[in-house]
């Protein structure tokens, strides 16, 4: 999972405590279901119990929640050129 570094940042809610790292159960809603994922990485205030999420482990839920993960990527059709008109002829004018 993600690599916890030991660079211990203040707490942003009491300002006195500092976030320690932890695995917590995550939980989130997904289409109407509560989603929980057991020993998720979170920073966890020593004061207040404030939790953070660690953004690298979001970002990669996020993905793996995606409605659309695993599902193969619409190819970008191209559209054939158009025909060159011949030389010599012009083509009609639009009626105004």
């Amino acid at each position: 999972m993600t690599e916890f570094t030991e660079e211990l940042a203040t707490c942003h809610e009491c300002h006195a405590g500092l976030l320690r790292p932890r695995h917590v159960t995550y939980f989130t809603w997904l289409s109407g279901e509560l989603i929980t994922v057991p020993h998720f990485p979170a920073w966890v205030c020593d004061v207040c119990g404030r939790c953070e999420y660690d953004e690298r482990a979001i970002q990669w839920l996020n993905m793996i929640l995606d409605p659309n993960a695993g599902k193969p990527t619409p190819q970008n059709r191209r559209t054939p050129p158009r025909p060159r008109p011949q030389s010599g002829i012009r083509p009609p004018l639009p009626e105004s």
